[in-house]
Parts: C-alpha cells; sequence; structure tokens
C-alpha cells in the first residue's frame, strides 16, 4: 500500500522532473523502459517512432538531468570494395590463372590474354602463386614461362569474399583474421570501417521517473488560441531547463592578431591621425640611407637583413633627394652635422630588401609632403616587418609593427609625450612611464614602460624620440621638428592572452583561434 501510494503521489523532485520533460523526451524515456531500460538509438527510434537524431537530442537532455548514461560502443565491420565485388563472381585472378595452366610451360603472356587480365592482376597473380609454390617461371627470349607444380588447396581468400558483409570483425576466427588482413592490403578488395552506436541506459533516477503515474497535461508553449479560449486554464507549463549543458556554439570572428590591430588603428584615426601604406619590399635607399643609418652598419649585413634576390635592384628616387641625402651622409649636408665622413655608395642603395621596419613607410611619407603646404601632419602605420632571426619562444622572423610621426614646426617634446600617454592609456594601461634612451636617429629618444598588474612589474614597450635633422632635413628640403615612436605588437598580445611563446600568435589551431577571449579595450 506504501509503494502504491508512492506512485499516487510523485515527490516534489520527481515531479519536478516531470513537468521539465520536452516532448521528445518524454516519448523516448518510457520507450527505453519497455526495451529492458537499454537500448540502441536506432532501437528507440524504431520503438517511439522518431528519427535518430531526435532520439539523439532527447537522450543528451535526458543524461543532463541525470535520467539516462549514454554508453558508446565502437563496432569494426569489412565491407566488400569494387574488386571484391568483382572477384566474388568471377573468382580470384591468380586462382583463375593457376587454374588455366596446363603441365607444360607456357607463355605467361599468352595466358593472361586469353583471361583478360590486366597487367596489375596479372602481375600479383604471379607474385602470389610464386611465393604460395604453386608455380615456377623462367624467362627465355624474353618471354616469361610459367609451369604449374601443383594444384591450389584450401582457397581461403575465395571462401572469404563469399560471406555475408558487412561482416562484424569480432566475428571472424583467427584464421578468417590472417586472410582479411592480406586482402586489405590489395587494392579495392576489402575495406574495414568503424561505426560508433550509442546506447541510453536507465539511471535509478530515470527508473523512477519513467515509472511515476504522472498523467498531467503539460503544455509547451502559449499561442493566441490557447489564451483566447482558456484552453490554458489547469494545465501545467512544461518547466525550461537553463542551466542544462548545451553544445558550444563558434560564431565568425577575426583572428585575434587581427582584432588588435583593428583596435590600434581606430586609436589613431580617433586621434586625428592618417594610416601610411606600402611596399614590403623596399630599396636600402627607403630603409637604411633615408634614415641616416650608415652603409657599413651591421643591419645592412645579410645576417640581419633579408636581401632580396629577384629583382636583386630597385630604383632611385628624383636626383634631388638622393643628392641631399648623399651629401648628409658624406659631410651632413645642410644640417650642422659632420656626417659619416665616407663616400656614399648608391649602389649599396638600390639594393632590394624586405622591410626591416615601418619607419621607412614614415620616411617616404617625410619625402612626399610640401614644407610649405602639408604642414602639420600625423600619420600612423600597422604593417608586417621582416628580421633574419632565429625563430625561437621569443623571436620572429616577421611580425607587426607600429609606427607614427607627427610633423610640425610647432611639434614638440611635451607634444610627443601626450601622444604615447594617450595610445596606452586607450590600451588599457593606466600607469605609463617615460625613460630616456637611445635610438640611431632620434634625438632626444626616449623608452616608453606600462606597469603590468598582473605579474606587478614595469614591461618595455616602445621606443620614441624626435628625429634627427639628418633625417628631416633631406627628406623634407628643411629642418623641421617630427616626433615618431615604434613599438612591436607581440609583446602587447602576447600579455593580454597569457602566452609564454611567441610562436603562439601564429600556430593558428582551431581550438585555439575559437576559445580565445575577444579582444576588449581594457587589458587589466
Amino acid at each position: 500500500m506504501k509503494n502504491n501510494k508512492e506512485r499516487k503521489n510523485p515527490d516534489p523532485d520527481i515531479l519536478e522532473l516531470l513537468e521539465s520533460l520536452h516532448p521528445l523526451e518524454r516519448r523516448v524515456l518510457p520507450a527505453l523502459k519497455e526495451l529492458g531500460e537499454r537500448a540502441s538509438v536506432k532501437e528507440l527510434a524504431d520503438k517511439a517512432g522518431m528519427l535518430d537524431v531526435e532520439v539523439m537530442r532527447a537522450i543528451q537532455w535526458l543524461s543532463n538531468k541525470g535520467l539516462v548514461k549514454i554508453k558508446e560502443d565502437v563496432k569494426e565491420y569489412a565491407s566488400l570494395g569494387d574488386n571484391g565485388v568483382s572477384y566474388r563472381e568471377r573468382g580470384l585472378p591468380e586462382y583463375r590463372f593457376l587454374d588455366a595452366l596446363g603441365g607444360q610451360e607456357e607463355d605467361s603472356s599468352r595466358i593472361a590474354k586469353k583471361l583478360g587480365l590486366t597487367p596489375e592482376e596479372f602481375n600479383v597473380s604471379i607474385g602470389l602463386l610464386k611465393r604460395k609454390g604453386l608455380i615456377d617461371i623462367r624467362k627465355d627470349d624474353k618471354k616469361l614461362l610459367v609451369r604449374k607444380l601443383k594444384q591450389a588447396g584450401e582457397r581461403k581468400e575465395e571462401e572469404f569474399l563469399r560471406k555475408d558483409f558487412p561482416v562484424l570483425t569480432s566475428t571472424l576466427t583467427a584464421e578468417e583474421e590472417q586472410v582479411l588482413q592480406s586482402l586489405k592490403r590489395r587494392k579495392g578488395m576489402v575495406r574495414v570501417v568503424m561505426e560508433r552506436v550509442y546506447y541510453a541506459v536507465l539511471t535509478p533516477l530515470g527508473r523512477r521517473v519513467a515509472e511515476s503515474p504522472f498523467n498531467g497535461q503539460i503544455m509547451d508553449n502559449l499561442t493566441p488560441h490557447t489564451l483566447k479560449v482558456g484552453a490554458w486554464k489547469g494545465k501545467k507549463f512544461r518547466k525550461y531547463d537553463v542551466v542544462s549543458r548545451v553544445p558550444p556554439i563558434y560564431g565568425g570572428r577575426r583572428h585575434f592578431v587581427n582584432e588588435v590591430i583593428r583596435y590600434v588603428k581606430q586609436i589613431w584615426l580617433e586621434l586625428g591621425f592618417e594610416e601610411m601604406t606600402g611596399r614590403h619590399v623596399q630599396t636600402s635607399f627607403w630603409t637604411f640611407d633615408a634614415l641616416f643609418t650608415p652603409q657599413d652598419h651591421p643591419s645592412r649585413e645579410m645576417q640581419d637583413t633579408f636581401f632580396v634576390e629577384e629583382p636583386s635592384k630597385g630604383r632611385l628616387p628624383d636626383e634631388a633627394l638622393v643628392k641631399r641625402v648623399k651629401e648628409t651622409h658624406e659631410r651632413g649636408g645642410i644640417t650642422k652635422s659632420m656626417g659619416w665622413n665616407y663616400k656614399w655608395s648608391p649602389e649599396m642603395a638600390v639594393k632590394n630588401v624586405l622591410r626591416t621596419h615601418t619607419t621607412v613607410l614614415s620616411a617616404r611619407t617625410l619625402a612626399s609632403l610640401d614644407a610649405e603646404k602639408d604642414l602639420p601632419g600625423k600619420f600612423f602605420s600597422i604593417g608586417r616587418v621582416y628580421r633574419n632571426e632565429t625563430m625561437d619562444f621569443s623571436h620572429l622572423f616577421e611580425f607587426n609593427q607600429v609606427e607614427g610621426i607627427v610633423v610640425s614646426d610647432k611639434a614638440n617634446f611635451r607634444n610627443l609625450l601626450f601622444y604615447l600617454r594617450q595610445f596606452f592609456t586607450k590600451m588599457g594601461y593606466d600607469k605609463v612611464r617615460i625613460r630616456p634612451a637611445y635610438f640611431p636617429y632620434t634625438e632626444p629618444s626616449v623608452e616608453v614602460d606600462v606597469y603590468d598588474r598582473k605579474h606587478g612589474k614595469w614591461l618595455e614597450l616602445a621606443g620614441a624620440g624626435i628625429f634627427r635633422p639628418e633625417v628631416t632635413a633631406p627628406l623634407l628640403g628643411r629642418e623641421t621638428p617630427v616626433l615618431a615612436w615604434g613599438m612591436g605588437l607581440a609583446r602587447i598580445i602576447m600579455l593580454y592572452y597569457g602566452f609564454d611563446d611567441v610562436r603562439e600568435l601564429y600556430r593558428n589551431e582551431l581550438s585555439k583561434l575559437r576559445n580565445s577571449r575577444v579582444w576588449l579595450q581594457c587589458l587589466q
């Protein structure tokens, strides 16, 4: 009597589960109970009159509720290939070849032609029969003569091909397994496939829910009609499970490196800058000479720079600009500098290289400005640069660099500090430290540090300064203050995503791309 009472009045937990069941779950659960509390997806689909995909959804939901457990059984099946189907009817070519032989030596090519064997079938037949000791062969006058030594005994391969396929490999004997392995090595004979079969098994809780006599009508949704006629009165509404696990959905998105690049571009555009773009292959003139880098500088050697073989040389710009750069290198030109005191070589200047920095774009931009009409101006670039580096956890031979210049007769050091602080504040760093430094083509020069709260230390992220007159005077035709800065993006990105190896930025592993968090303004 006690059990009957419990059956008539399900406890609150069971009742709550009953009221949360989806219509598909309500169809699968009794079907599973009738099938003996364990059944495959196909068995459940047949019993409940559902599609396989509907059953899979239902048992996954039931599993999330703890009502069933999902078991997986992997089965291996052997099935016939195209050649296997053909040889099943006609017989294997080696045995057909053997049966066609008499007691004397015969021309093997004649036998093969008579049987209609392809060159591949002929070669396989000769090899197999010889290996089994069933024939003897010898060459005579460019002919391959063959003689039958004995008749074949059990033809296990042909017996295997006459099985009722597909065959569950776990049912094969050890001898049949050996035959299967030999046939697998032959083209198009048999193929082995793995099939995963999913089973649903009722849990004790699931059994209690399935045995519950709850017969109340549950409404899954409301419609204008049910509201109008009052059909909802006295009914129970299905409770929605908002905590169940659901399959992850990965929407389309940019690569996280490109997300950062896009954000950095937006910062400079909002500050009124214009983007600079240009070719990745540049002459040494723009890469080095225009920036007052001497022609015997180590950075211009092959161990540091990628030189282009084809075309190996480019063209110099207009003669007036080349003359100003040449005179600046040799004697200081129109500046008060003494220059490098050597003879400048145009042959070295025309060598093509993969740009080693995006400052080459700044040089080309300065050379294109009219000092009387185009000033003041603000420009930035984000682009790939190339260094002849050995790749390891902290170095790449190509990476992205951010560049910026401000050209104005009124530009000063205080303006430079303002732009640097503005940029790194917008990148999410509230503590920015600027300290003196040295760089070849800026004076004064500074390095920019930001405070990494996660690791509790200061990190160097950028270099900056005011271009030396030896850079600006030849390019603009007169000395003009030009604020300049440059930085790599890799370290900033690594800090945000917690990478210890810079190569992680470009491995392009699908799981990493899917699961990496979206770049946000605040990095801390």
